[in-house]
């Protein structure tokens, strides 16, 4: 894959052609600073947030069930729950760890991107805050918030070791939505939307396919258990959402989405499967190999974007 000019988009690095996408074997920030400045129209991601969750060592403890960073959680009622990562066991020094990788991580988006290029990022409770202000800090503009209301398992748990002490406690709420950030890199000085979209293709969203606004709250479903079965991965999302944020992420319905923290590719293979253009990078080789086999059928999956009018009402 290359640019306008030319130039290949693979920046030296390993790479792999996937349909009209390209899966690149790099570290995202040493890609980031690679790419030709002004070459991507969108970012939509779900990176990780403890840094440190997915080096080689927590992901050996996650391998074979002892944790580390990760929590292995409890069967319940037969249902076998996904590790996650345990974002409240970050002290300070890691949460200022993660605050200035994402503000380097900004300052790098911002030369890649086009004026008005979106970007989507996955986050929790937890961590939003602190990502916002990071991403801001490194130059993006805050535009809002997706908020997937999806019912999981997770969260809404007794005291731990103290259930029978205190039986009518939560420690925290219960997990029923997922935000994800939505940011822009700034337009240049007195363009409109308008001008924006004719030089750059970039500046605005994507509307529905029934002519409807993109909406800020989408019902989603836990992915299912042919999607994980396809690629596991600790965080994949289900297609049937992200194929509704990556069709929005591209206002023309043309130019690159990027997803810098590749996983097992479902953000790739969202891109595929609305027949768009997607670089995704991964420096997890066991990753990177999951994903060039599992995109072509994770985009083969009927997930379709569904209409406002076909989701069930949020109220």
């Amino acid at each position: 894959m290359s640019n306008q000019n030319g130039q290949s988009l693979a920046c030296g690095f390993e790479s792999a052609p996937v349909g009209k996408s390209l899966l690149v074997y790099a570290d995202c920030l040493a890609w980031l600073a690679g790419v030709p400045e002004d070459t991507v129209h969108a970012i939509v991601t779900d990176p990780p947030y403890g840094v440190k969750e997915y080096e080689a060592d927590q992901l050996a403890k996650r391998k074979v069930g002892r944790g580390g960073i990760w929590r292995i959680p409890p069967s319940f009622d037969g249902h076998v729950r996904a590790p996650l990562p345990r974002f409240t066991a970050l002290d300070r020094s890691e949460r200022e760890a993660v605050r200035t990788f994402f503000a380097e991580w900004s300052r790098s988006t911002l030369y890649a991107l086009r004026p008005g290029g979106h970007v989507f990022i996955a986050t929790n409770a937890f961590i939003a805050q602190l990502l916002y202000d990071a991403l801001v800090e490194g130059g993006l503009e805050f535009r809002g918030q997706v908020i997937r209301l999806v019912r999981t398992l997770r969260g809404g748990d007794r005291p731990k070791n103290a259930e029978a002490e205190f039986p009518g406690v939560s420690s925290m709420p219960k997990g029923c939505y997922e935000p994800w950030g939505i940011f822009r890199k700034p337009m240049p000085d007195k363009i409109t939307v308008a001008e924006c979209l004719r030089r750059f293709q970039t500046g605005a969203l994507r509307r529905t396919p029934d002519d409807r606004p993109f909406e800020d709250c989408i019902r989603s479903e836990r992915t299912p258990r042919a999607e994980r079965a396809i690629a596991n991965h600790p965080s994949l999302k289900p297609q049937s959402f992200l194929r509704q944020v990556v069709y929005a992420s591209l206002p023309l319905g043309e130019g690159i989405v990027v997803d810098p923290f590749m996983g097992s590719g479902s953000t790739v293979a969202a891109a595929e499967a609305l027949g768009l253009s997607s670089i995704g990078i991964e420096r997890h080789r066991e990753y990177f190999d999951l994903a060039a086999k599992a995109i072509p059928r994770l985009a083969r999956i009927a997930a379709g974007i569904p209409t406002p009018r076909e989701q069930p009402s949020l109220f």
